[in-house]
C-alpha cells in the first residue's frame, strides 16, 4: 500500500514540481542553442521525470516520499508545457 501524505501536501509538491519544470525548461532553452529533434527531446523530457516519478512511488514506504515522487511526476508537465509554448511563440 502506497501512504498517502495529506492532500495539501501532495497539491504543494506537485506546484513546486511544475514550477520547477518550467524553470528547467526556460533554463535548457537558454542554454542549449544547438537545434535537437524534438520527437526526441519530447520523448526525454516527459519520459525521464515520469519513470523516476514512478519509480520512487513504487518503492515509497514513508508520506515524504511519496510527496517526492508526486513532485518528480510533476515536473515533466511544466517543462513540456513551457517548451511547447516556446515552440508556439517561435512559429516553429
Amino acid at each position: 500500500m502506497i501512504p498517502l501524505p495529506r492532500a495539501q501536501v501532495v497539491a504543494s509538491a506537485m506546484l513546486l514540481g511544475i514550477a520547477v519544470g518550467l524553470g528547467a525548461g526556460m533554463s535548457s532553452v537558454l542554454v542549449a542553442h544547438q537545434s535537437v529533434r524534438p520527437d526526441l527531446t519530447i520523448g526525454l523530457i516527459v519520459a525521464v521525470p515520469s519513470l523516476i516519478g514512478f519509480l520512487i512511488l513504487i518503492a515509497s514506504t514513508r508520506k515524504w516520499m511519496t510527496a517526492v515522487a508526486a513532485f518528480t511526476l510533476a515536473v515533466a508537465p511544466g517543462w513540456f508545457g513551457i517548451l511547447a509554448a516556446i515552440q508556439v511563440i517561435q512559429g516553429v
